[in-house]
């Protein structure tokens, strides 16, 4: 089992570090985000152990990173005591919450359920990088390329993107795909939907007019197939 111990205090990751090399896990570091973000990307992560207060990004960004293409469990470690805290950690996607100070076994107790908990991922669903046709989607760095040619995209067009790439081969609802980019304020504004959709169409597909992975399934949503 390998984790991803991410804090920029030196004596907490060695000491979490011995701790979980005693019990025979692989362990990974990162000091900030950024560090974060690509290891997860490039190894096969068990378990990210994440501290929120980071020098180059929040945690709850890299929380959200890690969320765009992995479902990989995330523990909290954080000083912060906050109610509200906990909750955006929670709701970007963490899995659990635990301020510091800590009790060492009772970290180790729930890194352990939580690995237990987690769906192994035999398909590949928690690979950045996906392929569709002429289009490489790589959801850690936030880019897209057609026909090796990176295609330039605006943040609501990537995001639009990405969340129908998040749910590849399924259907997603207009009121979903509405909340989660513009937000619970627009579940109503459809035409944002068709004029955005038709921007990615002409970016992305060789025939705009049949498009072969931006679908639209009239009156149901929209769909992103390989």
């Amino acid at each position: 089992m390998t984790a991803l111990v991410v804090d920029d205090e030196p004596a907490l990751v060695k000491a979490l570090s011995i701790n979980l090399r005693a019990r025979h896990w692989e362990v990974i570091t990162a000091a900030d985000g950024a560090g974060a973000l690509e290891a997860v990307a490039k190894r096969r992560i068990d378990v990210v152990v994440l501290d929120l207060g980071l020098p180059d990004l929040d945690g709850i960004q890299v929380i959200e990173g890690i969320r765009g293409w992995s479902k990989v469990p995330i523990i909290v470690l954080s000083a912060r005591h906050d109610s509200d805290e906990k909750v955006a950690a929670l709701d970007a996607g963490a899995d659990d919450y635990v301020t510091k100070p800590f009790g060492m076994d009772e970290l180790l107790a729930r890194l352990r359920a939580m690995v237990r908990r987690a769906q192994p991922s035999a398909d590949g669903d928690d690979s950045p990088l996906i392929e569709a046709g002429s289009l490489i989607i790589d959801l850690s760095r936030k880019k897209v390329s057609r026909d090796g040619i990176d295609v330039r995209l605006t943040p609501t067009e990537w995001h639009l993107l990405e969340v129908l790439v998040r749910n590849r081969g399924r259907l997603v609802s207009p009121q979903q795909l509405l909340g989660e980019v513009w937000g619970p304020g627009y579940r109503t504004e459809t035409n944002y939907l068709r004029v955005y959709s038709a921007q990615l169409r002409r970016k992305l597909e060789h025939d705009p007019s049949h498009p072969k992975h931006l679908i639209t399934e009239p009156g149901m949503g929209y769909r992103f197939e390989l």
